[in-house]
């Protein structure tokens, strides 16, 4: 968090001055309910849950104040990115901080063949992705990138006498975030990507790309099942028809326990949400996923 952030956190009493995309994830209005900043606007979409430019700027000229602009790699139902380059531009032009909230797509940027979903993302100010998604560790071990060091620094800081302060080097711990005491959270995702490399990270974050697509296009060949997103990453939406045959479906296949897929709403429809994030994911699992929904499927159909 920088000046400008902060400024806007003490004089967005309006909440005109936070936006967000149509389709944020949740964690954008609890994070903005913990500073006490009540809810954001929302910027409309398209179909894949993609942010329109346009509507940012006409919603960002309706303000007077710094805001913040929160863009996202990876819609939850969808996969789908936000369109980097024309969102921050437009956000540069009215002054306002812009965050990705990558939780698992900020990761298509290491891959060579899926870098230009993230294209522009890097002109950000700050970003934020979960290591656990991704590298597989523990649940807490999520990532901050700021690119403003004394913005964070002094967002973070803490200054006491009786701390001894990395003045020269590359900063405390302390200094980066909230707890002044917490464990090595880092260690896990160091070793993950030490063990990995630049090309193992690549190949894994492809690997789970490839097979979300497998499911996708050998379900979207069933009679009945329809494929609601475009599956450009790892997410896949299904849908069964009416709601009450696709919250049947969803039930069957967790009944069933073979694999883990949960119910969702998206685009105003009950949704059967696959989003694959297994390292181990291989080609035999993109086979009994497939064949899970579909069994559960034909399952749903003739007890009608």
């Amino acid at each position: 968090m920088g000046p400008e952030l902060r400024l806007a956190l003490r004089h967005a009493s309006d909440s005109r001055h936070r936006r967000g995309g149509q389709e944020r994830h949740e964690t954008i209005d609890l994070g903005l309910r913990y500073l006490g900043l009540g809810l954001p606007v929302a910027v409309p979409a398209d179909d894949q849950g993609r942010l329109l430019p346009a509507e940012l700027d006409r919603l960002l000229s309706e303000g007077s104040v710094p805001s913040l602009v929160c863009l996202q790699p990876g819609n939850l139902h969808s996969g789908a990115f936000d369109p980097f380059e024309a969102a921050i531009e437009v956000a540069r032009q009215h002054g306002a901080w812009v965050h990705g909230d990558g939780a698992f797509g900020l990761w298509a940027a290491a891959v060579p063949e899926l870098a230009h979903l993230t294209c522009g993302m890097a002109l950000a100010d700050s970003g934020g992705t979960d290591a656990h998604k991704t590298l597989n560790v523990p649940y807490d071990c999520g990532i901050a990138v700021v690119r403003d060091t004394n913005a964070l620094r002094n967002a973070m800081g803490l200054h006491t006498s009786y701390l001894i302060h990395d003045a020269e080097g590359p900063g405390d711990p302390f200094q980066k975030v909230p707890e002044l005491s917490r464990r090595g959270r880092g260690v896990p995702v160091w070793a993950a990507i030490r063990s990995l490399g630049r090309n193992g990270v690549a190949a894994q974050v492809l690997g789970l790309a490839d097979a979300a697509a497998g499911i996708g296009s050998r379900l979207a060949a069933v009679e009945g099942i329809e494929v609601l997103n475009d599956g450009d990453y790892t997410q896949v939406s299904l849908a069964f028809g009416d709601d009450a045959t696709t919250r049947a479906v969803t039930a069957r296949v967790i009944e069933d326990g073979k694999v883990w897929m949960s119910g969702s709403r998206w685009k105003g429809r009950d949704v059967l949400r696959v989003s694959v994030s297994n390292w181990s994911t291989n080609a035999d699992d993109v086979g009994t996923a497939v064949e899970a929904v579909r069994s559960a499927f034909a399952a749903v159909r003739g007890a009608v």
